[in-house]
């Protein structure tokens, strides 16, 4: 633990900064070739010149990958958790199975409560911004201010994070930059005092976010100014419900940061713009076009300069040659199969589908598949670190904030806990799906639809199959009552169709008299 209370948050920050350095220059390595602006050089300004790389695989690789864990991590429409029952604890409180199909109806209405919070938020541009963060630099943090409820995104070079050594948070500060006029009145006026202000100005603020030293499953947050700290911002949150999310693509062990996805390949990023360069700048040199004239013949210079094309003129074609590279061919073919290796193989590590696409003449759907879910399996250790650090906690928070706000029904913990679906298989509730629709059409080919009609329950199997697919089945499925009752009139229909209509208002007569003498 770090003594705030003798160390200003500025000073701490500049220390903690060099520990940081490292994975902050390989982060603005695999920025440079790959999007610059993702994490430009220290002093960049607005009027600054980024780099511009001979490449574009490096932004595709980029875009393409943080795309596809967008859309796996929080696809549309469809909630990435689900919220479990404790089904032993379930047990303890009623053993009836269609109490456990009613807590999953109202379970998935407010799956979809969170989900809609999170589609109205407008969060998908942010969440997309961090990942290309993540699979760049390997660290980013998210917040999520509990006034405004708008998502904010910190590159690497604007917060420094401290962990223990088995990878619990301990510390976040973050370094912004706002108007002085931002400031409160008395921080305002001695920044004033000693200063001639300007429009163009600003100050630093650093936010603390530190473990509680008393209770640990707290932390205590502030701002500090002008080497001050202000007291309105003093406050604490739970750990579940802090607001600030620092994320790491690539854990090592003992780490406080991770590593970029991109880091991975940046020799293959370095040596693609390399010979990309070579390739580009033989390629203008091969473009221009040179003619040279035989000092010694008749044929003047002047005279094909100022020829017009497809005039006639007097000479001799071997007084005339053209400047080639005919000699470099060879070394040029060469650097362009290299290009094309690398390049395939940094298509096939940021699944991209012309790096995993067979060349032929017919690719099979099933080749297509199998080769997506062999890429996607790599990506694994990262869906489980994203699912615990980023998407775990956000629910958490989300549906925090909501209960406080009386929008969400408030949940016993230790019966219901949400739980995170992510990866190609997993992805929503397929797997559930699966194994109802295996089991209906196992049971109905063994024993057939007559057995099963008699000893399933049919509703409940349209409201679990509702809950796999994360539809809200009320209005859709009709309840015992309506069912019931149109089934009786179904029965009446049929008996007056038979019997005909005074037959049918005599037994009707005789069922009234009947339950009044009973009553």
């Amino acid at each position: 633990m770090y003594d705030l209370t003798s160390t200003s948050a500025s000073s701490l920050y500049e220390k903690l900064s060099l520990q940081r350095q490292p994975y902050l220059d390989r982060a603005r390595d695999c920025a440079k070739l790959t999007i610059p602006h993702l994490l430009p050089d220290e002093g960049h300004t607005g009027s600054s010149q980024l780099y511009t790389p001979f490449q574009s695989i490096g932004a595709r690789s980029i875009t393409g990958l943080s795309s596809k864990l967008l859309m796996a991590l929080f696809p549309p429409n469809t909630p990435f958790f689900r919220l479990m029952v404790d089904p032993y604890k379930l047990d303890q409180v009623t053993g009836d199975p269609a109490v456990r199909t009613e807590i999953d109806v109202t379970l998935n209405s407010m799956e979809q409560a969170v989900m809609t919070e999170i589609e109205t938020r407008n969060y998908r541009p942010y969440i997309h911004e961090a990942l290309k963060q993540l699979i760049v630099s390997g660290n980013v943090l998210i917040n999520l201010p509990e006034k405004t409820g708008d998502m904010k995104v910190f590159k690497l070079d604007r917060f420094v994070v401290k962990r223990d050594p088995e990878g619990s948070l301990q510390l976040i500060i973050i370094k912004e930059s706002i108007a002085p006029a931002l400031l409160p009145d008395y921080l305002r006026n001695e920044y004033e005092e000693g200063n001639e202000t300007k429009l163009e100005d600003t100050t630093d603020v650093y936010t603390v976010i530190h473990r509680s030293v008393d209770n640990p499953g707290e932390f205590e947050v502030w701002q500090e100014a002008l080497g001050n700290r202000i007291e309105e911002t003093v406050g604490t949150y739970k750990k579940d419900q802090l607001p600030w999310l620092p994320l790491r693509m690539e854990v090592v062990t003992g780490e406080s940061y991770g590593f970029g996805y991109a880091v991975q390949y940046l020799g293959d990023l370095k040596s693609l713009e390399a010979l990309t360069q070579a390739m580009v700048e033989a390629a203008a040199v091969a473009a221009k076009c040179l003619f040279l004239v035989d000092p010694a013949s008749q044929t003047r210079a002047r005279t094909l300069a100022e020829s017009p094309n497809g005039a006639i003129r007097e000479g001799r074609a071997d007084d005339v040659t053209v400047v080639n590279m005919g000699g470099k061919a060879a070394d040029m073919r060469i650097t362009y199969e290299a290009i094309g290796q690398i390049r395939d193989r940094l298509q096939f590590a940021f699944l991209l589908h012309q790096g995993i696409q067979r060349q032929g003449e017919r690719v099979t759907a099933t080749e297509w598949r199998v080769l997506v879910e062999e890429l996607e399996n790599v990506l694994a250790g990262q869906y489980a670190l994203l699912s615990a650090e980023f998407q775990l906690p956000l629910v958490q928070l989300l549906m925090g904030r909501m209960t406080k706000e009386k929008r969400l029904p408030k949940i016993p913990k230790d019966l219901v806990r949400p739980s995170i679906v992510t990866g190609i298989e997993a992805l929503g509730r397929g797997h559930d799906l699966q194994r109802l629709d295996a089991f209906v059409q196992g049971a109905i080919q063994t024993l057939g639809p007559d057995i099963i009609s008699q000893f399933m329950d049919v509703r409940d199997y349209l409201d679990r199959r509702a809950n796999a697919l994360g539809l809200v089945s009320e209005g859709l499925i009709k309840d015992e009552a309506t069912v019931a009752a149109e089934q009786q009139q179904a029965q009446m229909a049929a008996m007056a169709e038979k019997l005909g209509p005074a037959a049918i208002g005599g037994m009707s007569k005789q069922a009234v008299e009947a339950e009044k003498n009973n009553g």
